[in-house]
């Protein structure tokens, strides 16, 4: 099959699609990325969601429109990345889409009664995008996880395993997307024995710092250049160390619940107060994604296995200075790009998705329950059939 996997992650900066040919069945599944393309999101949209997902107030019509304004968007970023690509949309089998989360409580919490209540909302109405390209379409993965008592996240790890399981080596795939996740995958595992868990914030804490100092005219660290002119604040990154989410074992997931714009704005309220200059701010905030990756590693991942290989991608590979920190953390680790399995770094969730759903369309299990914390494996995705063609 031609499939077609989409996703906009925390950043809201756009939809990254990516073709991928798959063929055969796990563990012997081909799956080879042949494109990947990216479409922006204008300046209202990016903001729009953006003010939906951080928890200001709107109306459930706004989040009803936004929800199939998004499938207009999904739809159309397919359909141009085809034109890109010279792919005739007929040539596709499948899509699936991620959506756009808006809102992700993975613990769950007592709710009307009901002692133990989890949910997540992703947006980004599969029928449309079904409707509108003619292709069969596979979304809104996650709530099939926690409806099985998972934490809905991560998920991408199943194709870590795929991708990256190897029978000598452990490795470790680290993603540094809005959010950072990691996946271990012991030498010669089985998927029982893959673990995987949000380590915390990814890009999301300094885009947003950014994008508040620079009032919207920049919305990430270029070259970390504003890092790169600013030093350290050991108290604010011993404050910024002492988060509850840094504590928490895995499994567990993060989003904008936990690092979102109320916790840029407490960054920037404690910069205020402590007369610290904007790019002193930026540099520790990007020490701090770094640190928080390096002390996920050493409280929960290297205590249980050595880790030979990590396998690094998503947007944050491009944070130059983030990079170093982070070799200088995890010192003696060989650390390599997932562009080195031909996968480009920032193509790689998409991938995820056009797999997930390809083991969707078959009624196969898609979840890591060692991952996600569900109790039993499950067939994420609710599959919306395309008109005839």
């Amino acid at each position: 099959m031609l499939v077609l996997g989409m996703m906009s992650g925390t950043s809201a900066d756009g939809i990254d699609v990516g073709l991928a040919r798959i063929s055969g069945r796990p563990p012997r599944l081909s799956i080879k990325l042949e494109g990947h393309h990216h479409v922006p999101f204008s300046s209202s949209l990016r903001k729009t969601i953006l003010r939906v997902a951080n928890a200001e107030p709107k109306e459930t019509a706004e989040i009803s429109q936004l929800n199939f304004a998004l499938g207009e968007e999904f739809a159309l970023a397919a359909t141009a990345a085809c034109k890109v690509w010279r792919v005739p949309l007929q040539r596709i089998s499948l899509i699936g889409s991620h959506g756009q989360t808006i809102y992700h409580q993975g613990t769950p919490a007592p709710f009307l009664g009901h002692s133990r209540i989890s949910s997540t909302l992703q947006i980004g109405e599969p029928s449309v995008i079904a409707e509108r390209t003619g292709v069969t379409t596979i979304g809104d993965f996650r709530p099939a996880d926690m409806a099985a008592g998972g934490q809905g996240a991560p998920l991408v790890p199943f194709l870590d395993y795929l991708l990256y399981r190897h029978p000598k080596r452990n490795r470790a795939a680290l993603n540094i997307g809005g959010i950072a996740n990691v996946t271990v995958i012991p030498a010669g595992a089985n998927a029982k024995e893959v673990f995987a868990f949000d380590t915390g914030p990814g890009n999301m804490v300094v885009d947003a710092l950014v994008e508040k100092i620079t009032h919207g005219r920049s919305h990430y660290d270029k070259d970390s250049e504003m890092a790169l002119r600013g030093w350290m604040l050991p108290k604010l990154l011993n404050e910024m160390m002492e988060h509850p989410y840094l504590q928490k074992e895995p499994p567990k997931t993060a989003g904008r619940e936990q690092f979102g714009q109320s916790y840029a704005e407490e960054i920037l309220a404690w910069s205020k107060k402590n007369r610290a200059k904007p790019a002193d701010v930026v540099r520790t905030a990007t020490i701090f994604t770094a640190l928080s990756i390096g002390s996920a590693f050493q409280k929960f991942i290297l205590p249980r296995t050595q880790v030979d290989e990590l396998v690094v991608s998503g947007g944050g590979t491009r944070n130059t200075l983030m990079m170093i920190y982070l070799a200088a953390i995890l010192p003696g680790f060989s650390i390599v790009s997932s562009d080195h399995f031909g996968i480009k770094p920032e193509a790689k969730e998409a991938l995820a998705f056009a797999v997930l759903a390809y083991e969707c369309f078959y009624g196969r299990p898609n979840n890591l329950p060692s991952a996600t914390g569900a109790r039993h494996l499950a067939v994420l995705g609710k599959l919306i059939h395309a008109r005839a063609r």
